[in-house]
């Protein structure tokens, strides 16, 4: 089967399209609706979720559809496209906190039936037939869909991290991740790590690294773009990084070492910071240390472009063994040099391209040798890489792998 166009895909994700930063599921979409339709179905708000988000304007225009229990068909602002359809699914009872047992399995079929109606009634309301049914990291309340009362081409699961790390994912998203990959026709994975750590469960895993979007960053070296207004006055070399940070992946320690090692640089953050290990040591108040907070994926590219090196200081841990980071193509795309601690095996493979620390004292020295070596050669050798890494031939890559196991 070589002609994708007849086929639909029911996109389920633990990434709403509404969220504040990119994710993988939004851009796979982005690539699948230039052939194909796309229902784009976000994760539910518990009860307790609405509650928490009730005064932000996107709940509030979610209120009606979700006290009446119903779904709501809705459009994506950054992706309106005919082929684009976002589905937010009624209320769920918040049940992560229950202990296994027999309260926890009553709420969970409650659950996982609405969502189940939920899919029914888009697959009965947009006439479809053809459909392949691809879940994002989403095992909480429909892994794979029965084929009892379904009949997907495949049922495809998206692996993208490493569920067995954090508490609160360990206790019931561990186990139901597994049923998913097991019962799953095929398993992708977005890291060398997750496929090793899951073959056991399902042979046909497959790797489907992640990408970047080369029309966004690629701007940073084909326009001239203006500087935000964060960085519009600094004068010094800026050394900069793009992306959410947490406790679990981003090491703030080696932060605050490397804003005080080069103090005549500036140190520019952009992104949101979700833990207070970035309080605790008051690395905001650091006189070269200049944080912006969450942007969106649009604007990356202006402030990539007034950066001298870009950084990927990511701690060494279990969970960052597993990840293939998103923003290693988008800092190749935008033609920067860049330095990463050596956190993963994925990350080990760009080393003709990018600088690898092999412990604090060496990423901190090695700001200077790359700012230093920086030439167009290099700039264009990077772009190369990234042109050989985005979702257009990350979503051939995954047509390939739905024709071969059809075929079979």
């Amino acid at each position: 089967m070589n002609n994708h166009d007849h086929i639909d895909i029911i996109y389920m994700t633990l990434f709403p399209w509404d969220n504040e930063y990119s994710s993988v599921s939004l851009s796979f979409s982005k690539e699948f609706v230039k052939n194909n339709r796309v229902f784009y179905i976000n994760h539910p708000y518990s009860l307790k979720d609405f509650w928490n988000l009730r005064k932000t304007k996107l709940a509030k225009k979610r209120k009606p559809a979700l006290l009446r229990g119903k779904k709501q068909y809705e459009t994506v602002p950054t992706l309106d496209h005919p082929n684009m359809v976002a589905v937010h699914p009624p209320l769920t009872i918040p049940i992560n906190w229950l202990p296994h047992g027999a309260i926890y399995n009553f709420f969970y079929k409650i659950n996982r039936r609405r969502i189940l109606k939920t899919i029914q009634q888009v697959i009965k309301e947009h006439n479809i037939e053809n459909y392949v049914y691809l879940n994002c990291y989403d095992p909480y309340f429909v892994g794979v869909l029965p084929k009892d009362k379904f009949s997907p081409l495949l049922n495809v699961y998206q692996c993208i991290d490493d569920f067995g790390v954090e508490e609160y994912t360990v206790r019931h998203g561990l186990p139901l991740e597994d049923i998913a990959i097991r019962d799953s026709d095929v398993t992708v994975a977005t890291s060398s790590n997750l496929v090793k750590i899951k073959k056991h469960l399902n042979s046909n895993i497959y790797l489907l690294p992640n990408a970047v979007d080369l029309t966004i960053f690629e701007r940073a070296l084909s326009e001239k773009l203006e500087r935000p207004k964060e960085i519009a006055d600094v004068t010094t070399k800026m050394i900069g990084f793009t992306g959410n940070m947490d406790n679990v992946r981003f090491d703030f320690d080696l932060i605050k070492r490397l804003a005080e090692a080069h103090q005549d640089k500036t140190l520019v953050l952009v992104g949101p910071v979700n833990c207070d290990r970035f309080y605790e040591l008051e690395i905001e108040k650091l006189p070269n240390v200049i944080w912006t907070g969450s942007k969106n994926i649009n604007e990356l590219p202006s402030y990539l472009q007034h950066f001298d090196v870009a950084i990927i200081p990511f701690a060494l841990n279990r969970q960052t063994e597993s990840i293939y980071p998103l923003k290693i193509n988008e800092y190749l795309a935008a033609g920067k040099a860049i330095v990463s601690t050596t956190f993963s095996d994925d990350i080990k493979t760009f080393a003709e391209w990018i600088y690898l620390a092999k412990d604090e004292d060496h990423f901190i020295q090695l700001i200077d040798k790359a700012i230093t070596e920086n030439n167009n050669q290099r700039i264009q050798q990077r772009l190369l890489t990234a042109k050989s890494n985005t979702w257009t031939e990350r979503v051939k890559s995954f047509w390939n792998i739905v024709d071969k196991n059809l075929q079979e």
